[in-house]
């Protein structure tokens, strides 16, 4: 094989990994511009309501790699009570795991909790203007019954896509079909993760840049499932407020440089 041939060789697979390197930057741009970019900001103040914080665990912390987290619960009259989650990542690296990976179809069932079948699987909550589309799960334990709402922000603007990516492997660890194929085996198996990386591909929305991922709950032990869903679609819009995405970017930024320049 002579020099050019091999000179040329490689600069043409050093071409095409730059183009497979540079693609997801140029491919993933769009935006929705009828919806409005904010972060949804959360509240530890409501009337009427008690808020204490709830500690996260350090492997959670170690996975998520999120700049800020929400970790607590809400207690009303003795009766209503609401646990609510949210974790922030206003930059993210390549090889940073993606906030939505770990939703609580994967992480709950691995914990001990079981899915419960429950319909409808995805219900929409008008938040300040966004119709912010959530996950809905009902979760299962000795003496624990819990109804569930998640979903995400990605680039100031809901994701276009679900993210039930994590359902089905779930399911199947619930009801003990785990068999021989375990983790990322599972989930490569799965048609529900291939459809939310096709949908990915086909909306052009970003995959990577700041995000937000958002969980709350109430038990649904000893009352009504439908009142647990009037209970955390009327609490959402009061511990969730819409601030302007540029303007907390900004500010995250710049407490970010200063924090840098004091050390």
């Amino acid at each position: 094989m002579n020099s050019n041939h091999v000179k040329w060789s490689v600069i043409g697979f050093s071409l095409v990994m730059l183009a497979l390197w540079l693609f997801p930057f140029v491919w993933y741009t769009s935006t929705d511009r009828q919806t409005q970019m904010v972060w949804l900001t959360e509240q530890q103040q409501m009337d009427g309501w008690q808020y204490e914080e709830l500690p996260v665990a350090k492997s959670a912390e170690a996975v998520l790699v999120a700049d800020q987290l929400v970790s607590g619960q809400f207690k009303h009259d003795m009766r209503d009570r609401v646990q609510v989650f949210s974790a922030k990542r206003y930059t993210e690296k390549e090889n940073h795991i993606g906030l939505f990976v770990h939703t609580p179809d994967r992480c709950w069932t691995e914990s001990g909790w079981q899915l419960e079948p429950a319909s409808p699987a995805l219900v929409t909550v008008s938040l300040h203007g966004i119709a912010l589309q959530l996950e809905r799960r009902i979760f299962v334990r000795p003496g624990q019954r819990e109804l569930v709402y998640f979903g995400g922000m990605v680039g100031g603007q809901p994701v276009p896509y679900r993210l039930d990516h994590n359902m089905s492997v779930g399911m199947r660890l619930a009801l003990g079909k785990k068999d021989s194929k375990t983790g990322t085996k599972l989930r490569a198996s799965d048609s529900l993760f291939w459809r939310r990386v096709w949908e990915s591909f086909a909306s052009r929305r970003p995959l990577l840049g700041p995000k937000q991922f958002i969980r709350v709950s109430t038990s649904v032990l000893d009352r009504d499932v439908a009142e647990g869903d009037r209970l955390l679609q009327e609490f959402l819009p009061r511990w969730l407020m819409a601030v302007d995405y540029q303007s907390e970017l900004a500010q995250w930024r710049k407490n970010q440089k200063t924090v840098g320049s004091r050390q």
